[in-house]
C-alpha cells in the first residue's frame, strides 16, 4: 500500500487491467502507538484513495469490512483466513520444551505469540498472567516472537520466558506446548494467531471482535471480553483459573471449531468472487 503499490495500481489502470486489493493491516491505527497520531486522518485518506482505485477491496473479517465501509471504502468484500490444522495441532506438544520452561506436565503455561510491539497490548497480557500466578504460583508465561518491544519487556519482566521468533514446526511446537493463549490486541483486522492457537488446542483469551468474534464462543471453546474492556478481560482470566476442570473440554472444542476453517474453502470462495472481474 506504499508508493510501489500505488504505482502498480495506476499502471494497471492505464492498461485496462482489472485490479483488486486486500486490506489486512490497520496502518492508520498504529499512529496511536508510534507517535504519529496527528497523521492518522491523512494515512486513512491515502489508504481510502488507493483502495478505491481498485475494483474491490477484500478484508478478512466482518468487523474490518464494516470499519472500511464506515470510512467510505467502496465495494468491500470478504476474504477470510484459513489455518493449517495439520501443522498447528495438539499432537505437537513437547514435554521436553515444557521442561526447558520449568513446567511439569500439570503446570499451566500461558503464552503470547506474535509480533512483540506496542500495538499488541502485551502489558495487559502480562498483567493478566500475574493475576493468575497469584492464584497458581507455579504458572509460567512464554512470549514467542520478536519486535521493537522485546528488549524493553525482557528487561522489565525478567520472570517471563522470551523464546524469540519461531517458524514452521518449531512454532507449532511452541503453540501446542502452552495451555492458555493471551491475546488482548485491539488493532487486528483478523488475528491469524487466534486460529493457530485454537488449532493447537489452546484456551484462547481475546476480545470479542475480528477472529475472536468469528470463532470464540465464550465459556465453550475459549474466553472473550467486550472490545478494549481491560477490567473484564482480566476478570475473565480469573474466572478461567477457577474453572480448570473445564479446560480439557474447552481445548477439545477449540480444536474442533477450527477444523472447518481450511485454506481450500477460503481460496475457493475467493476465486469464485473474482470471476465477475474477468474481461
Amino acid at each position: 500500500e506504499g508508493p510501489l503499490g500505488l504505482c502498480a495500481v495506476m499502471a494497471a489502470r492505464s492498461l485496462n487491467i482489472p485490479v483488486i486489493s486486500s486490506f489486512h493491516t490497520n496502518f492508520h491505527q498504529y499512529g496511536n502507538y508510534y507517535r504519529y497520531s496527528f497523521l492518522i486522518k491523512i494515512v486513512l485518506s491515502y489508504l481510502r484513495y488507493l483502495h478505491n482505485k481498485t475494483e474491490a477491496t477484500y478484508a478478512p473479517s466482518d468487523d474490518a469490512i464494516q470499519t472500511l465501509i464506515d470510512s467510505d471504502f467502496r465495494n468491500v468484500k470478504k476474504l477470510g483466513r484459513g489455518v493449517d490444522a495439520e501443522l498447528f495441532s495438539p499432537e505437537k506438544r513437547s514435554n521436553a520444551l515444557r521442561q526447558s520452561w520449568g513446567a511439569s506436565e500439570n503446570t499451566p503455561v500461558f503464552a503470547y505469540i506474535g509480533r512483540v510491539a506496542h500495538e499488541k497490548n502485551i502489558p495487559l497480557a502480562i498483567e493478566s498472567f500475574n493475576q493468575a500466578k497469584a492464584i497458581i504460583p507455579d504458572a509460567k508465561m512464554v512470549i514467542v516472537g520478536d519486535g521493537p518491544q522485546r528488549e524493553v519487556l525482557e528487561r522489565k519482566y525478567s520472570g517471563l520466558i522470551f523464546c524469540g521468533m519461531q517458524k514452521g514446526e518449531a512454532l507449532a511446537e511452541h503453540y501446542a506446548s502452552a495451555d492458555v493463549f493471551l491475546f488482548p490486541s485491539i488493532t487486528e483486522t483478523f488475528g491469524n494467531v487466534i486460529t493457530e492457537a485454537m488449532a493447537s488446542g489452546l484456551l484462547v483469551a481475546t476480545y470479542d471482535y475480528a477472529a475472536g468474534k468469528m470463532f470464540i464462543k465464550h465459556g465453550k471453546n475459549g474466553i472473550s471480553a467486550p472490545f478494549d474492556n481491560e477490567e473484564i478481560f482480566k476478570k475473565r482470566i480469573i474466572e478461567l483459573i477457577h474453572n480448570r476442570n473445564d479446560w480439557a473440554a474447552m481445548r477439545k472444542a477449540a480444536r474442533e471449531t477450527i477444523l472447518s476453517a481450511s485454506w481450500d474453502n477460503v481460496i475457493d470462495d475467493y476465486l469464485h468472487t473474482l470471476e465477475e472481474y474477468l474481461p
